[in-house]
């Protein structure tokens, strides 16, 4: 089954929507989108105040990003707390995230409400070398989400949506220049029109990075499409394509000249939002997803050879709320998806799986200023078996709503993937008889709200117990359900405006990960890191920021012996700066490195040095 159209199809389709909805554009000055209430909506499902929620959760918006020069979907979550990732080699390079210590396997991503990722379908490629679009928002739960997501929920849920347009219709040109051959440009449109809102970004750069057989090609495109139908029914569609091409020289002992990957990932919904009666609503969403990565190593005096991974799913997700019951709001929900997985590198897959869940959470303020939730979930799949999982929160808010203390309990669990359930080698079987990877964790803390709306400090202390994870056979022939694992810490949040328009965002993760089987610490799981960015307002259309980002003690392996060894420490510090020309005209400068700082975030894969680029905006 053909879910979506080829990527090129896809490129000439949304070139002519662009153009179309620039030219609309170009008919009107800008004003900016109209300003509400803030809400979140990945901790509970529902549109809801950050105060009232039980869970840590980070929002970042695009305009936060806009401001602070921030493109790259791998940066933008250097912001989010207690989310270290990891990068094998430069800019477009596979990236892993260790989200509260879970395993890089063991975080979710959301795209437009739409699952990017399961145990075969890998978002590392995705991560490395996706930009946010100008209409993008980024939310970031932590912690067990499996009653609210599925599987893969462990560490907790990164959700990447594309926001309504909004106010009258505006557009916007960028383009950029500096370090490394990069050179990047984006094309964007927003706005609405009675009944029909639309939102678009498209961009497209190229870097040749700093080694040999290094250069990086992308092109990140999303468009959003609204329409109030009536006044009960808004309809709605996302459409969204990531193009990489990425040379891929391995480890700096191997420095192949030859290896590439490349990787086409297209996602797709439809959506309606039904008001059902006075306190009754529904959510429909229908999508689709459609990935091929190809790996390529020429070999001398041999043929080429080839890793080709497609992948192919198709969800169909339907959820209701109530909320006629005193001080109670009811949600219940269905999944159904079918996905299609076909590697031809180690394993030889060829699999497809069924999968149908359902859920219910019921939100419960019993008193005034005291916010409850609890739900389950249960996922059937027609491959290892079903998986049933549960969570509750509570917040409470003092102080005159000055202050929230919160907690959380969750269950959540990671699917075998096919390779684990089904592959075959000359000397590998998969182990049909493999359970779920199971965690269990809490958290508990606090956050304080500073008068004025001024910004919010955050504490949390978490702990997450991780068993039956799924691990080699001694013979390494095939794997079984038998190691167990812990991560707890400590994770502090600052986001707040200083007297004089001086804007502040910091974080600090305090880490312990340590596998109880085999009683050594998780790689790449640092013991601390963190990151502070501050920008300031000048006056005059002119503003500049700084950033800093460490992280330390780490466990790591050697790429050339393959023994475990210390990893380095390392700090970043980066340095932007804009000039509002005008209302129209933006110019803007950015060094990254700052302080030439020579580290590797994996070892044997060397970081980017100083780099410094120079780009202008023009908005219409």
């Amino acid at each position: 089954m053909k879910l979506l159209p080829s990527p090129a199809r896809f490129a000439r389709q949304l070139i002519i929507i662009h153009c179309a909805m620039a030219a609309a554009a170009l008919t009107s000055a800008q004003t900016p989108p109209a300003q509400l209430a803030p809400v979140v909506t990945t901790a509970t499902r529902t549109a809801v105040a950050p105060q009232t929620i039980g869970s840590a959760l980070d929002s970042i918006s695009a305009a936060e990003l806009a401001r602070r020069q921030v493109s790259s979907l791998a940066q933008a979550l250097g912001a989010a707390t207690g989310a270290p990732h990891f990068s094998s080699g430069a800019v477009g390079a596979i990236s892993s995230l260790f989200l509260r210590g879970a395993n890089s396997n063991q975080a979710l991503f959301l795209v437009d409400g739409l699952r990017l990722n399961d145990p075969n379908t890998d978002y590392q490629v995705f991560l490395g070398g996706a930009c946010m679009g100008a209409c993008d928002s980024l939310e970031v739960a932590h912690g067990p989400q499996s009653t609210l997501y599925g599987g893969e929920a462990v560490g907790g849920v990164i959700s990447l949506r594309a926001q309504r347009g909004a106010g009258r219709p505006s557009a916007q040109l960028t383009a950029e220049a500096g370090s490394f051959g990069t050179r990047q440009g984006t094309i964007a449109a927003q706005g609405e029109r009675g009944a029909t809102a639309w939102n678009f970004s498209t961009q497209g750069g190229h870097t040749d990075n700093d080694r040999t057989n290094n250069s990086f090609d992308s092109v990140n495109t999303t468009l959003r499409l609204d329409c109030q139908v009536s006044q009960r029914v808004a309809v709605g569609g996302t459409l969204r394509w990531f193009h990489g091409d990425y040379g891929d020289p391995g480890d700096r002992f191997t420095n192949d000249p030859d290896n590439t990957t490349r990787e086409e990932n297209v996602l797709a919904t439809v959506f309606a939002d039904v008001k059902l009666a006075e306190a009754w609503t529904g959510h429909a969403m229908l999508g689709g997803q459609d990935r091929r990565f190809v790996a390529e190593s020429p070999r001398a005096g041999r043929a080429t050879a080839f890793t080709v991974a497609k992948n192919r799913r198709a969800v169909l997700e339907a959820q209701t709320t109530y909320s006629g019951l005193e001080r109670h709001r009811v949600t219940a929900g269905a999944t159904a998806e079918a996905n299609h997985t076909r590697n031809t590198g180690f394993g030889d897959i060829n699999k497809k799986q069924g999968l149908l869940a359902v859920f219910a959470q019921d939100e419960w303020s019993p008193a005034e200023d005291v916010y409850l939730t609890a739900g389950l979930r249960d996922d059937d799949f027609d491959t290892f078996g079903r998986a049933t999982t549960g969570r509750a929160t509570a917040a409470w808010l003092l102080v005159k709503r000055a202050m929230k203390l919160r907690a959380s309990y969750g269950t959540a669990f990671r699917s075998p993937s096919f390779l684990d359930l089904y592959g075959k080698s000359a000397f590998y079987v998969g182990n049909p008889n493999l359970r779920a990877e199971r965690a269990r964790g809490w958290d508990a803390g606090a956050d304080w709200y500073l008068a004025n709306k001024r910004g919010t400090l955050s504490a949390t202390w978490f702990d997450t117990d991780f068993t039956d994870i799924i691990v080699s056979t001694a013979n390494f022939r095939s794997v079984e359900n038998v190691q167990r694992a812990r991560t707890r810490g400590a994770e502090l949040s600052v986001q707040m405006t200083l007297p004089g328009a001086v804007d502040v965002r910091a974080s600090y993760t305090y880490l312990e990960a340590q596998n109880l089987t085999t009683k050594i610490r998780l790689l790449r799981r640092p013991r601390q890191s963190g990151n502070v960015d501050v920008w300031h307002a000048f006056g005059g259309g002119v503003s500049a920021g700084a950033g800093v980002a460490f992280a330390a003690h780490r466990r790591d392996v050697d790429a050339k012996t393959f023994r475990q060894i210390d990893a380095e420490d390392f700090t970043v510090a980066r340095l932007y700066g804009t000039w509002q020309v005008n209302p129209r005209l933006a110019l803007k400068v950015r060094c990254e490195n700052l302080l030439n700082e020579k580290y590797e975030e994996v070892n044997g894969y060397p970081a980017l040095g100083f780099g410094a680029f120079a780009g202008a905006e023009w908005r219409f």
